[in-house]
């Protein structure tokens, strides 16, 4: 398989005295351990007309490095139960079908996400464990369903052996405030670092050869809890998920690397670690695109096939096409949430009309309300549209004050840098916004239509 890289071959990390003799010890070694992570997973096929990402080009990388002779292991950063158009019909049922496949072929350890939270009860998040294979990892939440086999499913400090060497594994997810989702039945500690180091001291009484954090959260976040490495030479790297773009922060001797891929696994790390004849630890990453040059496996073709057919049984003019468009249009996340989009454009447009004569004078949403991450070129079809709902929404028609506009827009663009799912996309009136100025006072100019 020819391997298309992001970026080039990364040494993330050399924790030996000297890299010659860990060259050695590579070469001379008949198996070392390597980790395939991905995160924030919403489709269990391929994505951008089937050009890109799909757990079957993940299955592929997997079989690649054990026919290597390396033990396999995959790390999910979560973000994978809810939301998609499949989701609304069974509530992530399908991804974890597709999710057991890979458990199968190599044991996977999967954070939960926000996602996995968005149903206010926890029906859905039983069902998805009590049908799991995967280990569920989680050390700042737990769950609180009041099913004694899903509630007992979490596992915390988790270790697992590598030959004569133990790995000590620590999961996070994001808190309500920070971007996650506050349910009774799932309580999450937002204390990210404390937890953090108070797992890694864990270890570290317990004499584990290395340590890693299976986080999602924000980058900022991971940022802080890499420093933790200052005071702890044993833990390594983090992988992550929550940004649906790829991330990555270099190891130093005072933090530890930080990778996360794209969503749907349109770019994933294979993370390579092995042993020296010190027993000091040697890390390599690559983070890999997920594109054409990379065959799907042929076996996982069932599960995709499988849950497409349901899928068409129930919605058969999701083929159909209702439009074309002459350029592509890029709708992936960190686009979409950072700037006026095409897409964007076209979905409020005809928001405008939806409850008829007279058509309202203006429209906008939250951009995290378009789930569908993809690219459309050449045909659009009502697939594009259902996807891009992923949630239940309701549109709704209202006559608001001119400072309730202006006070509801000024909450689009708080905070600091992209891709917020509440950035809006509008229609019907312009707006300027400066982000030098202070949050809740950076409109400075909003022109809407008047009567003549």
């Amino acid at each position: 398989m020819k391997r298309i890289l992001l970026a080039i071959l990364i040494p993330l990390l050399t924790l030996s005295a000297c890299d010659r003799a860990a060259e050695e010890s590579r070469d001379s070694a008949t198996s070392g351990l390597t980790f395939i992570h991905l995160n924030d997973t919403y489709r269990i096929g391929a994505v951008e007309d089937g050009a890109a990402g799909g757990f079957g080009r993940v299955v592929t990388v997997i079989r690649e490095a054990q026919a290597d002779g390396r033990e396999v292991r995959v790390l999910h950063a979560g973000d994978f139960l809810y939301p998609s158009l499949e989701s609304q019909l069974w509530n992530g049922q399908q991804m974890v079908d597709a999710l057991n496949y890979m458990d199968a072929i190599a044991p996977m350890h999967v954070v939960a996400g926000n996602h996995e939270f968005d149903r206010r009860t926890p029906e859905h998040l039983i069902n998805a464990v009590r049908a799991s294979n995967f280990d569920w990892l989680g050390d700042n939440y737990r769950f609180a369903t009041g099913d004694d086999v899903a509630d007992a499913a979490i596992r915390t400090a988790f270790t697992f052996e590598h030959g004569d060497k133990t790995i000590g594994v620590f999961g996070l997810t994001a808190h309500g405030n920070d971007g996650g989702n506050i349910r009774d039945y799932a309580p999450i500690d937002r204390d990210y670092v404390n937890v953090a180091q108070r797992l890694i001291e864990q270890f570290e009484n317990e004499d584990v050869d290395l340590i890693i954090g299976l986080t999602h959260v924000y980058l900022a976040t991971d940022l802080q809890i890499a420093k933790l490495r200052k005071a702890h030479p044993k833990f390594a790297f983090i992988v992550g998920g929550h940004e649906h773009e790829p991330q990555y922060s270099a190891v130093t001797g005072e933090s530890a690397a930080v990778m996360k891929g794209a969503s749907n696994a349109r770019a994933i790390w294979k993370i390579d670690v092995d042993f020296d004849e010190s027993g000091e630890v040697v890390v390599d990453g690559q983070l890999l695109t997920m594109d054409e040059a990379v065959v799907p496996d042929p076996g996982y073709a069932s599960i995709d096939q499988k849950w497409r057919g349901r899928l068409l049984e129930r919605f058969p003019f999701l083929t159909a096409r209702v439009g074309t468009t002459a350029v592509t249009l890029d709708v992936r996340e960190e686009v979409l949430r950072t700037q006026e989009n095409s897409w964007g454009n076209f979905i409020v447009d005809q928001m405008r009309g939806a409850f008829g004569e007279p058509a309202a004078d203006f429209s906008f949403i939250n951009s995290g309300t378009l789930r569908l991450d993809d690219t459309i070129e050449g045909d659009i079809l009502f697939e594009d549209i259902g996807r891009t709902f992923g949630f239940s929404s309701f549109l709704r028609l209202m006559t608001i004050s001119g400072s309730e506009f202006r006070e509801v827009m000024e909450a689009g663009y708080w905070g600091e840098g992209g891709s917020k799912g509440y950035f809006p996309q509008v229609s019907g009136f312009r707006i300027c916004v400066d982000r030098r100025l202070s949050d809740y006072h950076r409109i400075v100019s909003l022109q809407v239509p008047v009567d003549n």
